[in-house]
């Protein structure tokens, strides 16, 4: 079995005294559940990809480019000629 030295901010240890008080487990077995729940919850969203993460935020309406992400050159120049009244 090896050892361990973990630093926890102030938070952290906040939450782990919480913990130990709920519960009344010792530390390192409040911290060995405390690996075991975040590994299965790496687990389950482990085959995530990114599209996955893309697709669950939040950016706005959209609906603003002037050209598509093929045809930048043509977007950029048009939006310089707006810019400079061309």
């Amino acid at each position: 079995m090896a050892s361990r030295t973990v630093r926890l901010d102030d938070e952290a240890e906040r939450a782990l005294a919480e913990v130990r008080a709920a519960t009344g487990l010792r530390v390192s077995e409040a911290l060995k559940r405390g690996l075991h729940a975040l590994r299965s919850e790496v687990a389950r969203d482990g085959g995530r990809i990114p599209y996955d993460i893309y697709r669950e935020l939040d950016l706005g309406p959209g609906g603003y480019a002037t050209a598509s992400s093929t045809d930048v050159k043509r977007g950029v120049r048009e939006k310089l000629k707006q810019k400079l009244n061309r």
